[in-house]
């Protein structure tokens, strides 16, 4: 798993104690040095409008989305409609909101991330309430133009606040039940509210990164050791008496989709015929015959990685998962770099939730998870997937932009 490690002199300095050791002030002075010369010589290739943004993000969001929109031009069989035209659209209008959101200092938002959860958490209700049910879930709110998944934005309120919380709790108390119950209730709300849509796969990732985000906050780890045997010891109880039959089915037929190809089984199998059929080089764009004559489900969703690798084979696989990985390079630096430890927190709860999104779709598609509906991340068809996506890319080019900064640039 990917994870962003809070060191100890990070927590040292949030409590005004001088930074010592390998990461004392001269290391962080050439680090400011290094950055303040690379934005100096942007500066003078480029505007500084333009030079003051993180085009490696741009650049891997934008390459990401552009595979997206091929694919889904070829599974509907060489036409822009319905997926590709408007999938590239709402990437383009996305990446304009998370440009600008890049340009809202992190001290203006902070102090409204409670706020933003009680009202994420308001829309959670309604959508109960009102809400489309699509997939055999109550999780969407028809707005017309698209289909909103509220749920993608709690995720982001949730993280946000989980980091201002740690922010405000001494490092020397992170052990103590006073830095426990919080997180814990502000998990379960949400949490609850989701699996009552029902919306089991959603809800679990939102429960992951809550528990990423606690540790790289520095809960000892006995206490996650702890809270995986008692789960583990539950699973039963949870599988029996919590679950719908249908979504047991779904965790145990991943386990051996040829025991029912043609029911719960028929859409791991189908993805594995496809992307075993790809070979080393692919079958060609436009050229993908499981996906073209629809045997393969979901092509524009959940299973797009596999009509990737029907097409592009092997290479085009390994070339996506490149692209991922550099993104999720680029968010874990950010957070690395980040001096203070909501921004910290914060940055790696957001690129750590990213790589959950990637990883669970991906090991979906080849059979090593059970499918729960998870679409990956820029790539797949949908709108409340993408602006989720999105807004998390421009908090961190917000959180990017002020680390490139040096402290000349900050007060002028």
């Amino acid at each position: 798993m990917v994870l962003t490690y809070v060191p100890a002199h990070a927590r040292r300095e949030s409590n005004g104690a001088a930074p010592t050791g390998l990461h004392g002030p001269h290391r962080k002075g050439r680090f400011v040095q290094a950055r303040s010369y690379r934005n100096a010589h942007l500066n003078m290739l480029l505007p500084r409008p333009l030079a003051d943004q993180s085009w490696q993000a741009i650049g891997l969001t934008a390459a990401l989305a552009l595979v997206g929109g091929l694919t889904l031009f070829s599974v509907a069989g060489g036409s822009i409609s319905p997926w590709a035209a408007t999938h590239l659209i709402r990437f383009m209008l996305f990446l304009g909101v998370a440009i600008a959101i890049s340009y809202i200092p992190v001290s203006f938002y902070k102090p409204l991330v409670y706020p933003a959860l009680v009202a994420s958490l308001a829309v959670l209700v309604a959508v109960l309430l009102l809400g489309a049910i699509k997939g055999g879930a109550r999780s969407w709110l028809d707005l017309g133009f698209m289909q909103l998944q509220p749920s993608e934005l709690v995720k982001i309120a949730l993280l946000a606040v989980l980091a201002r919380f740690f922010e405000t709790v001494p490092p020397t108390e992170m052990g103590s039940f006073r830095a426990l119950w919080p997180p814990i209730v502000l998990t379960a709300i949400p949490f609850l509210l989701i699996a009552a849509q029902p919306d089991l796969g959603t809800g679990s990732l939102l429960l992951l990164s809550a528990v990423i985000i606690c540790f790289l906050a520095g809960f000892p780890l006995i206490w996650f050791i702890g809270a995986g045997v008692a789960l583990a010891t539950t699973l039963p109880l949870i599988y029996n008496f919590l679950l719908l039959p249908h979504q047991q089915r779904r965790l145990t037929i991943f386990l051996n989709p040829q025991e029912d190809p043609l029911g719960a089984g028929y859409h791991v199998s189908q993805s594995l015929i496809a992307i075993g059929s790809g070979g080393v080089d692919g079958k060609g764009w436009l050229g993908g015959s499981q996906s073209h004559l629809h045997y393969l489900p979901e092509t524009e969703t959940d299973f797009i990685f596999s009509a990737i690798a029907e097409e592009w084979g092997l290479i085009g696989g390994i070339a996506i998962i490149v692209l991922f990985g550099l993104l999720i390079r680029w968010g874990m630096k950010v957070a690395r770099e980040s001096q203070g430890r909501f921004e910290k927190l914060f940055a790696g709860g957001l690129i750590n939730s990213l790589f959950l999104y990637i990883a669970i779709n991906l090991m979906m598609v080849i059979g090593l998870a059970p499918v729960v509906g998870i679409p990956l991340p820029l790539v797949s068809y949908g709108g409340s997937a993408m602006m989720a996506a999105m807004l998390s890319v421009g908090l961190l080019m917000g959180i990017d932009r002020t680390n490139r900064r040096s402290p000349n640039d900050i007060h002028s």
